[in-house]
């Protein structure tokens, strides 16, 4: 049985949004409870419960989308993130299809243990290791957690939406720091849409 989730309260971003356009909470509060069942059924594997991270691809990349959520106080703090470019191939700015097969550049849905943070051909990062059938290849895929210049606000004003990544969770430069703090070690990260 999945606890009752408490109520979603915004801290302020670390970076301003292009755009004033309001995300609906709905989809984050059905994508809360899904990532609280997940968290329940790998039990075994996240040693941390403190913070979670959800990824909302219901909204389109021009907002922010991905929720950091203190789960003791319920406050949120939303950020931007990229998806994976084989999850949008008409570059949209909306992520169509998931999917867990080594090279198709896409966005795995589902559970996320998040892993040691190191420093890659992206500066700061952080390994994945996926929990779930969906995204069971995500070490094997090099699914981590990154920055890019694709995914920064000014990208937005330009296009009109983010970057992609080749699947990757990919935030600006100037919010980088703060989710890899949040979403130390043994934490989940919960990717979806409904």
């Amino acid at each position: 049985m999945v606890a009752s989730i408490p109520a979603v309260a915004t801290a302020p971003r670390p970076t301003t949004t292009p755009t004033a356009e309001p995300a609906s909470t709905a989809p984050l509060n059905e994508l809360m409870q899904r990532a609280r069942a997940a968290m329940d059924q790998h039990q075994d594997a996240i040693i941390h419960r403190d913070v979670i991270g959800i990824a909302d691809f219901n909204v389109p990349s021009r907002l922010p989308r991905f929720s950091i959520v203190d789960l003791a106080s319920g406050r949120t703090q939303r950020l931007l993130v990229a998806h994976g470019r084989g999850s949008d191939p008409a570059h949209s700015g909306w992520l169509q299809r998931f999917s867990n097969v080594s090279g198709s550049n896409a966005t795995s849905s589902g559970a996320y243990l998040t892993g040691q943070a190191y420093s890659g051909s992206h500066g700061p990062s952080r390994r994945l290791a996926g929990l779930d059938p969906e995204n069971s290849n995500a070490e094997a895929r090099a699914i981590v957690i990154h920055s890019a210049w694709y995914a920064n606000p000014d990208v937005i004003r330009e296009q009109g939406k983010l970057g992609r990544s080749e699947g990757c969770f990919t935030f600006s430069q100037a919010d980088i720091a703060l989710v890899l703090e949040r979403l130390g070690p043994g934490r989940l990260l919960y990717a979806d849409k409904i």
